[in-house]
């Protein structure tokens, strides 16, 4: 019987290009302040700006293509879904926001397909994308350790920034034991591809999650009693091995950060329509 094989690519990976080599803490301002721009714009030239310059930034990172290839797909394939059921549901919305109607194709009803409501939906569908390039270039170029020592640094408890760190280090050995458990329990004979009803491939799944929970609880144990052991949580603060110290380009960097990010809440309180619409 042939298995499904499942790749997890969401991981730190160390290329040694020019962003690895910031500071964790200005990665984490730009990740932060990217998100903020996205969530503040609703003009498309400049969603598909931000875009170009994520995916160069990636170019940047020199993280192989077939690395993030799948999660590429993925998020296309959902974000297209979530455009079609938003269509669905509110059919005229691009309409109410652009204040005009242009009809291509009348369905039945209320279900239009006009020019308004197909630059809403693909607004709004690069705008959820935009954040996808910077969300892998954080990832890839951020060690969770010296990500956490950066959450420190900004005054986020070391506690809770550990925290954080753990959960980033074994998410992918998670996804290890799921691949793992789901390969052992195919040699069994469960099946959980296409060739089953969704029920019996739903009942499968379970059979692989039960043994995944488990095993996640027993390392989540086993890292608790040795982190107890070495009396972790005993004192108020900690140094930490991964911090480095901000350079030259941390600071050029910033600078540029807030420039962009000050004209984007400038041009955002300068507008009078929310969408950028030019026809």
């Amino acid at each position: 019987m042939k298995t499904n094989k499942i790749k997890f690519g969401i991981s730190y990976v160390n290329t040694g290009s020019a962003l690895h080599a910031l500071n964790g803490i200005t990665k984490f301002i730009l990740f932060m302040s990217w998100v903020t721009m996205v969530l503040i714009t609703f003009d498309l030239r400049v969603i598909c700006a931000m875009i170009l310059v994520g995916l160069a930034l990636l170019k940047i990172s020199k993280v192989p293509f077939s690395v993030y290839k799948p999660l590429l797909i993925g998020t296309s394939v959902v974000l297209l879904m979530n455009a079609l059921f938003m269509f669905l549901i509110a059919p005229l919305q691009g309409v109410e926001y652009m204040g005009s109607e242009t009809v291509l194709l009348t369905l039945f009803g209320d279900y239009k397909v006009t020019v308004e409501t197909l630059f809403y939906l693909l607004t709004v569908t690069l705008k959820y994308f935009s954040m996808f390039p910077i969300a892998l270039v954080f990832v890839f170029t951020t060690h969770p350790t010296e990500f956490s020592a950066s959450l420190n640094k900004l005054g986020v408890p070391y506690k809770i920034a550990y925290a954080v760190s753990l959960t980033l280090r074994y998410l992918p050995e998670v996804m290890k034991d799921f691949m793992n458990i789901m390969h052992a329990q195919q040699a069994r004979g469960v099946d959980i591809s296409n060739n089953v009803p969704v029920m019996k491939r739903i009942k499968n799944v379970a059979k692989i999650l039960g043994p995944l929970i488990f095993s996640s609880l027993d390392r989540a144990d086993v890292i608790s009693n040795a982190m107890t052991l070495r009396g972790f949580g005993r004192n108020k603060r900690r140094s930490w091995y991964s911090l480095k110290p901000m350079t030259k380009n941390d600071y050029l960097t910033l600078l540029v950060i807030a420039i962009v990010l000050t004209l984007g809440f400038i041009k955002r309180y300068q507008s009078e329509q929310l969408f950028w619409y030019p026809f």
